[in-house]
């Protein structure tokens, strides 16, 4: 998991940081994205792709990140702007500031996915990159387990949709209450709802 990190090391860069994104698909919420950086070979066997990982796990691993790495960066992009630029442009808006948001600037970016940031960074994009880069799994974690936190608190705010549970996703229950209360605030009006089985 730590190949392109030392393939970056080896080309003479030092802080190399691993960017990703969770939350392009709920139908509410914002993206958000994280930028980690790791002391030079580092190892942890259990940071994978945030996907693969159980909510606890995921929360476990959160608290182990931010004590091990060297820097961690985090954004969100909110939905009124995903419903004004889209929601590939706010993903790479959000990398973007997650990586001035580290403590300090990385020499070396390892992004996940096909398109790279607009930073002043050498960067490799790395398709599925979170499978295969310990710093970019390491960033899906983080944002993952951040918006997860955020979506809890909005349920306070708007339980009816019930956010704790579906996180924005479009599930059965969360169409259903969309049919029956309509949108709220924080909504991505530009995503095309499905009703109905």
């Amino acid at each position: 998991m730590d190949f392109y990190e030392s393939q970056a090391r080896m080309q003479g860069f030092t802080f190399v940081a691993g960017v990703d994104e969770a939350g392009r698909g709920p139908l509410a919420g914002p993206v958000a994205a994280a930028a980690v950086i790791f002391p030079e070979n580092y190892r942890n066997r259990e940071i994978r792709d945030s996907k693969k990982l159980s909510a606890s796990k995921r929360e476990e691993l959160f608290d182990i990140i931010i004590v091990d790495a060297l820097s961690v960066g985090l954004a969100f992009v909110e939905p009124s702007v995903i419903d004004r630029i889209n929601i590939l442009k706010a993903s790479l808006l959000a990398m973007k500031k997650a990586v001035l948001n580290l403590d300090f600037p990385p020499d070396f970016l390892l992004v996940d996915g096909l398109n790279t940031i607009d930073v002043p960074f050498p960067q490799k994009p790395i398709v599925k990159g979170d499978d295969l880069s310990i710093s970019v799994a390491a960033a899906s974690i983080i944002a993952k387990v951040s918006r997860d936190h955020l979506m809890n608190r909005y349920h306070v705010q708007y339980s009816q949709y019930n956010f704790v549970r579906n996180k924005g996703y479009a599930t059965t229950e969360h169409r259903e209450a969309i049919s029956k209360y309509g949108t709220c605030k924080i909504h991505r009006k530009s995503f095309k709802i499905k009703f109905g089985t």
